[in-house]
């Protein structure tokens, strides 16, 4: 039986934190969707802030982990969220400022923290399939794992679609799914992502709303080699896709839809430490 990774409990402010994109209210002033700019701690990953996302502060009732004294951002999608002529997506990411795809969080043992809850006046269209928070290699040819809810293409069509379902590397057949947990109103549901970029193995730990991260699974076998970008946002796929899915495909009008976050960092994990709690 393979082990699992000991996780010590600590406080964030003792751990060595590769990046933190948690925004102080004061850093959203400027934020707007008529505006170009974002939180410091955040690269907009898309060039006009005004026409293809929006950032806004959302309440939901239940806290959040590791957001004490910041606030979470909402990443928006609109029939113009269109990236680079992919017109079978409709996508808006953003990206931690520091993460140039060769920097130092995707080496050695990492942990990526982050929460995610649902927009109630901004609901997904759950026919489509939702890549949620992904690693993306440098070299562009495979997500080393890959947050998804909604319908997924070429997927379990018995797995009801609103649940968030964790996937490791994409390039490996079949993709393994690390774990998945029902998607639920208004609770945030709260990610640890151990990698380990040396042995190749990840490891996830869970909860909901304010309790404390668990660990649901085994340390897994999972090719996260390639370095990288680490993407929080909303990539839409298409339905009825023949062929490159990126450009073919149906997407409805009209689409008004959005995804919350909280709590995104991620901790140096190399001497075994892992952020249960703030």
């Amino acid at each position: 039986m393979a082990a699992f990774r000991q996780a010590s409990v600590s406080l964030v402010s003792t751990l060595q934190i590769t990046f933190s994109a948690r925004p102080m209210c004061s850093e959203l002033g400027s934020a707007s969707a008529s505006s170009s700019s974002c939180p410091p701690s955040l690269l907009l990953w898309c060039v006009h802030l005004s026409r293809i996302c929006s950032l806004c502060v959302r309440k939901i009732p239940t806290r959040k982990q590791f957001d004490i004294e910041t606030i979470p951002i909402e990443v928006t999608i609109s029939d113009a969220s269109i990236f680079n002529g992919q017109t079978g997506f409709r996508r808006a990411e953003l990206l931690p400022a520091s993460n140039s795809g060769i920097d130092d969080s995707t080496t050695g043992i990492k942990t990526l923290h982050f929460s995610i809850g649902k927009d109630a006046q901004r609901p997904l269209n759950l026919s489509h399939e939702y890549q949620l928070v992904f690693l993306e290699s440098n070299d562009f040819s495979t997500n080393q794992f890959v947050l998804k809810t909604g319908t997924i293409l070429g997927g379990d069509t018995a797995v009801d679609p609103d649940t968030l379902q964790l996937f490791g590397n994409v390039n490996q057949t079949p993709s393994k799914l690390l774990f998945s947990v029902p998607f639920l109103d208004g609770v945030f549901h709260n990610f640890a992502v151990t990698l380990d970029f040396d042995t190749l193995t990840t490891q996830v730990f869970f909860s909901a709303g304010g309790d404390p991260l668990e660990v649901v699974n085994q340390v897994i076998s999972n090719d996260v080699s390639g370095q990288g970008q680490f993407h929080f946002g909303l990539l839409k796929k298409p339905t009825d896709a023949v062929g490159d899915i990126t450009r073919n495909g149906f997407q409805e009008d009209g689409i008004d839809e959005g995804i919350i976050f909280g709590g995104i960092f991620q901790e140096d994990s190399s001497a075994g430490c892992v952020s249960l709690r703030p």
